[in-house]
């Protein structure tokens, strides 16, 4: 399967590419929304701020290329914030608009006697009944973040972990996975989840 990985300068994206390659795909790594058409499955990750994220996807001309490809429903993968990029504003050092791809908006977590970024290993709770989730209830994933999607639309939400508030940390829907976690740092929980995705997708 060819999968590549959209390289807009935010994070460091070896350790989902080693883990792509792990199950044993191709996987490009490309800062070219021309060369998102010959992808089989296309994969936004990314670290850092919103404002910077959208601000690099538009200098690199990938705004209308990511929609494209979502809306007609082209497989596709968001982690961390290219998970966040996804929905329509957020709140991150000032307000941002986003993708606008799903209904949300991306906000601070409350203050709290719990330590902001939420950092470290959490778990999930399944929010959707699909072979994409099967034996993950309740496993824990690796998260780093400050800001959380909240999004009016349920049927979206895949999976939710209590922080403080119970939040959104993963969307799907067919062909298209979005997680506020790491799977590629996720150990064994990751892997199963990204090789149950690519099986979802045919691949």
């Amino acid at each position: 399967m060819k999968i590549m990985l959209i390289d807009y300068g935010v994070g460091n994206i070896k350790s989902v590419q080693k883990a792509f390659e792990s199950l044993g795909h191709d996987v490009s790594c490309s800062p070219d929304p021309g060369d998102m058409h010959r992808a089989e499955l296309v994969v936004l990750p990314g670290v850092g701020a919103f404002g910077e994220g959208m601000k690099n996807l538009s200098a690199s001309e990938f705004i209308t290329p990511i929609r494209d490809h979502i809306q007609t429903g082209k497989a596709f993968l968001g982690i961390c914030l290219g998970f966040q990029l996804l929905f329509e504003t957020s709140d991150e050092k000032g307000r941002h608009e986003g993708l606008g791809i799903f209904p949300g908006q991306v906000l601070r977590f409350p203050e709290s006697e719990l330590k902001v970024p939420h950092m470290g290993w959490n778990r999930i709770h399944v929010k959707q009944s699909d072979p994409v989730f099967d034996s993950l209830e309740d496993q824990s994933f690796y998260f780093v973040h400050s800001y959380y999607v909240d999004t009016p639309d349920e049927s979206l939400i895949a999976t939710t972990t209590p922080y403080g508030l119970e939040f959104v940390s993963s969307i799907y829907r067919p062909n298209l996975l979005a997680t506020q976690f790491h799977p590629e740092k996720s150990g064994d929980a990751g892997i199963r989840l990204l090789r149950q995705f690519l099986l979802s997708i045919g691949k």
